[in-house]
Parts: structure tokens; sequence; C-alpha cells
């Protein structure tokens, strides 16, 4: 089955991560989504990030209708800071039968040179970038591997976690944001309140 491997802190998921996956679904050759839900780094402040099981069961909740789409916690287990080249390996040791591909903003395509064996990855594996609001609007010439699709007819999404978090925290509707269940869990678990 070919996977597109959906990495983030989700906190909180929303409309936009599902419309974005949603879109990958359709126009890609992936057979699945599934969102990697990033523990807490221990070389970050953890602000208002959520505990990590409270993410997942967000994630979870928000993709329930969704048979193609799929939570993973493959990372809280794995030695932190987590870096994506060593998630990969453990998935291919877990799921042989799968193949595994990316889907990432083009603000993180732009910084993707810096991470742990970059170059082992894209040889690897086939990168789906999404549009998003960047500083330099231009594609640099070294994001021009075969394995790095940019899939410019996906929707913009101009909606944030942070913004939603901000909503939340003041008591302020987050309806239609997030998923109303994913709205329902919050408000009950009184989760980003100051």
């Amino acid at each position: 089955m070919k996977v597109g491997l959906f990495f983030g802190s989700f906190n909180p998921i929303h409309v936009g991560h599902l419309i974005i996956a949603n879109h990958m679904l359709e126009e890609t050759e992936l057979e699945a989504i599934w969102f990697v839900v990033s523990p807490h780094s221990p070389h970050k402040e953890k602000s208002s990030l959520l505990a990590d099981h409270h993410r997942l069961a967000l994630v979870q909740m928000a993709i329930e209708s969704q048979p193609k789409f799929k939570a993973e916690d493959i990372e809280f287990t794995m030695t932190k800071p987590s870096y994506t080249i060593d998630t990969l390996v453990r998935l291919e040791e877990k799921y042989p039968l799968n193949s595994f591909s990316l889907i990432m903003g083009e603000d993180n395509i732009r910084t993707f040179h810096k991470w742990k064996n970059y170059e082992q990855i894209v040889a690897k594996h086939t990168i789906y970038v999404y549009p998003r609001k960047v500083e330099n609007g231009t594609k640099e010439a070294a994001l021009t591997h075969k394995n790095i699709v940019f899939c410019d007819n996906t929707p913009m999404m101009h909606l944030s976690a942070s913004e939603i978090r901000k909503k939340a925290g003041e008591g302020k509707s987050i309806s239609f944001m997030v998923t109303p269940p994913v709205e329902k869990y919050i408000e009950e678990m009184h989760f980003y309140k100051k």
C-alpha cells in the first residue's frame, strides 16, 4: 500500500490538515494517509503543547469517519528528539509491504537540506509538497529532485493551530476550524485555557 506520512504536533489537528490530507489522497497515487503525531521534544519549551496521548486522541476523533486515514504514534516510543529518517526506518521494519511518502508544507521543504540524512530520504521516498505562505516566493533550484512533487493545486489554508489555541484560550468559538468531536473534547477538557 502507498502511504503518505503527514507529520505534525497536531496541537490541535484542524480542518486545514484534513483538507490537505484528503486532497493528497484524491490527487496523488497515495492510498492512505497516516498522521504521525510527534511527541514533545525535550529540547523545546512545552508552552501550550498538549500531552502526547491527548493530541493522538484528537487526531483519532478527527479522522474516525475516514477509513483511509490513520493516527500513528510510532514516535512516542522512539529516542527523542526523533528524526524523520529514523521514523521511516522503523515504519519500514514494522510495515514491510507498504511504501512510504512524505507530505510537507512548502515552508518545510526549504529547510529540508538541514534534516538528518535528507539525501537518503529523498532518494528513497517521494515528497509531496503543498503550498504554504513563505517569505521567499520562489522555488529554489535545489528542490528540483525527481522525488519532490509540488502539488500546487492543493488548497492554501490560512488556518493555524496557534490561532485555534488562542481562540479556545479566550473562550471564543472554534467551530468549523476543527471537527465537532475535536471541539467538544477541547471544551470538555478545558484545553488551552490560560
